[in-house]
């Protein structure tokens, strides 16, 4: 397995592959990943100059042979269980921005959800959070 993450690159290789899980990862898309690094506590102390070569990171991986689920491996051991809704719900984050969640993007969120042993109630409640924080 390649190397290990840090704690901040692990919540940033989420949010990554949530973005281009479409296979199309827009300027929009990984201006909002910038905005939540710059703004969440979780993200303290992070070089945002690193965002744009750990999204590089992340696609590397990603595009190896069993990419996906190497990088959700990575991401699990790099998380301290109290950060793991954290990750999903940074996961959500991107995924509920363009207030339309495709099925790519269902499935990437049960990966991660039963990778990083989350409950279900837990994962209702941060996709709600999501839907009333997008709704127009």
């Amino acid at each position: 397995m390649p190397s290990s993450l840090s704690q901040h690159e692990a919540l940033v290789y989420v949010m990554v592959m949530m973005s281009a899980v479409d296979r199309d990862m827009t300027d929009d898309e990984f201006a909002r990943i910038g905005g939540l690094v710059r703004f969440l506590p979780a993200f303290d102390g992070f070089d945002e100059n690193e965002l744009i070569h750990i999204g590089r990171e992340c696609a590397t991986q990603l595009a190896a042979p069993e990419g996906l689920d190497v990088t959700l491996e990575m991401v699990r051991e790099a998380l301290p269980q109290r950060l793991h809704d954290t990750a999903y719900a940074l996961a959500v984050e991107i995924a509920a921005a363009d207030q339309r969640i495709r099925n790519e993007e269902i499935r990437l969120l049960q990966l991660l959800r039963d990778r990083l042993q989350l409950d279900k109630l837990t994962c209702a409640a941060i996709e709600r959070g999501a839907i009333a924080r997008f709704r127009k």
